[in-house]
């Protein structure tokens, strides 16, 4: 792949979580040169286990060849409603950079207080992996986990995207869509 082309097309994905029983989801497809191809919404479980699901019925419904690499606005959604990048990257063909925000410890006693004796949640969260820091030129910090991609091309694919603040913005994009399709569900 090759970072620099501006013809490279990234699938951006957020969500927007609400107290209601599902969150939605909004895959939006941009070339690298911030150009918008394509939209996608799906539905996930607040609580669930379907967030991979979601994420690749968003995939499926783009119905197409070039994306390059899928964007991921965060592994645990919807109320710990965790995603399997890996699965995801395996069943697309396609790299997964998952991009979160803030520094922590990690949630796995939060998982464990929520949802007692779901071992299968908290395999699921620790089969992630660490995440690794980025300095953005923008002065802001993310984190990173990368999956079909080494580290090194992911952070200069998410420099590269991100114009100011700290989102990307494939993922920027996407989070606006999916805040604004859940004042409609």
């Amino acid at each position: 792949m090759h970072i620099a082309k501006k013809g490279l097309r990234v699938m951006g994905i957020a969500e927007s979580f609400s107290s209601r029983d599902f969150s939605v989801l909004a895959g939006v497809v941009m070339r690298k040169d911030l150009r918008i191809d394509g939209i996608s919404f799906s539905r996930i479980t607040v609580g669930g286990m379907d967030a991979t699901e979601g994420v690749l019925e968003l995939f499926r419904q783009m119905e197409r060849k070039d994306i390059n690499v899928i964007l991921v606005s965060g592994c645990v959604i919807a109320w710990y409603n965790i995603l399997d990048p890996s699965r995801v990257s395996r069943e697309t063909g396609l790299p997964v950079v998952v991009v979160t925000y803030e520094d922590s410890d990690g949630l796995k006693d939060e998982i464990a207080h929520h949802f007692p004796g779901d071992s299968a949640r908290i395999t699921a969260y620790e089969s992630l992996g660490e995440r690794s820091p980025l300095s953005l030129p923008t002065g802001h910090t993310i984190y990173l986990r990368s999956f079909g991609l080494d580290l090194h091309d992911a952070g200069r694919l998410c420099r590269d995207l991100t114009l100011d603040g700290k989102i990307p913005e494939p993922l920027r994009i996407a989070r606006l869509m999916a805040r604004a399709a859940m004042h409609f569900s």
